[in-house]
């Protein structure tokens, strides 16, 4: 193990988990274990521990570690629930949901970052995200790894009454917001943590807006 790449999760997690409330012991634990290096282009290894997201080519990146911290920390991921991450990218989320619970789907729509999560040890689905995965439906939680501007109606579908979610979620202004909510009824509500910047996943339309 790289004693510097362990030194600098280390440093991540206290000075950007704890000190924006990202304090649930398991959370933390799950952080800790995995390392993040891996998760990212050989070349920008060294970049892996920065305060912000991480490209991965392709136009995607990895979720700033803060951002993952608090969804993770609003969701509270019991050990036995069936999580489905989407846009699972190189798969570093779904290795440290996995330290949580261990019925995990990863699904991903682009082959190259699939390939790069199953040389990670990460088993991945391929499809369109918007679409969600529901040949392992129903699921007790659904975490989006990247800014969506809505859920889509399937994602919906494929979550259990009541299930939770977390994602990025892109407003009519364009600012991200880190979202945390439940499904009841067909419907998705929730209540913003904190404003950010997220990379958009493909294949997910913005709501229609009603113009009077």
């Amino acid at each position: 193990m790289n004693a510097d790449f362990t030194a600098q999760r280390s440093a991540m997690i206290d000075s950007q988990m704890r000190t924006v409330g990202v304090n649930d012991p398991d959370v933390l634990a799950a952080v800790a274990a995995v390392a993040r290096e891996r998760f990212v282009p050989a070349a920008r290894a060294a970049l892996a521990y920065v305060d912000g997201a991480v490209a991965l080519g392709g136009g995607r990146s990895l979720v700033e570690p803060m951002i993952l911290g608090l969804l993770l920390t609003h969701l509270r991921i019991a050990p036995g629930e069936k999580v489905l991450i989407v846009g699972a990218a190189t798969g570093y989320s779904a290795a440290v949901v996995g330290e949580l619970t261990s019925d995990v789907t990863a699904l991903e729509c682009d082959a190259a970052l699939a390939a790069h999560a199953r040389s990670a040890g990460i088993n991945v689905v391929e499809g369109p995200l918007a679409a969600g995965w529901a040949a392992a439906a129903p699921y007790d939680v659904l975490l989006i790894d990247g800014a969506v501007p809505a859920l889509s109606a399937a994602l919906i579908a494929q979550l259990r009454e009541g299930g939770r979610v977390g994602m990025v979620l892109i407003g009519e202004d364009g600012v991200g917001r880190a979202t945390v909510g439940r499904v009841a009824g067909g419907h998705f509500g929730g209540s913003s943590i904190i404003e950010t910047a997220a990379t958009p996943l493909p294949g997910f339309e913005a709501p229609a807006r009603f113009i009077f």
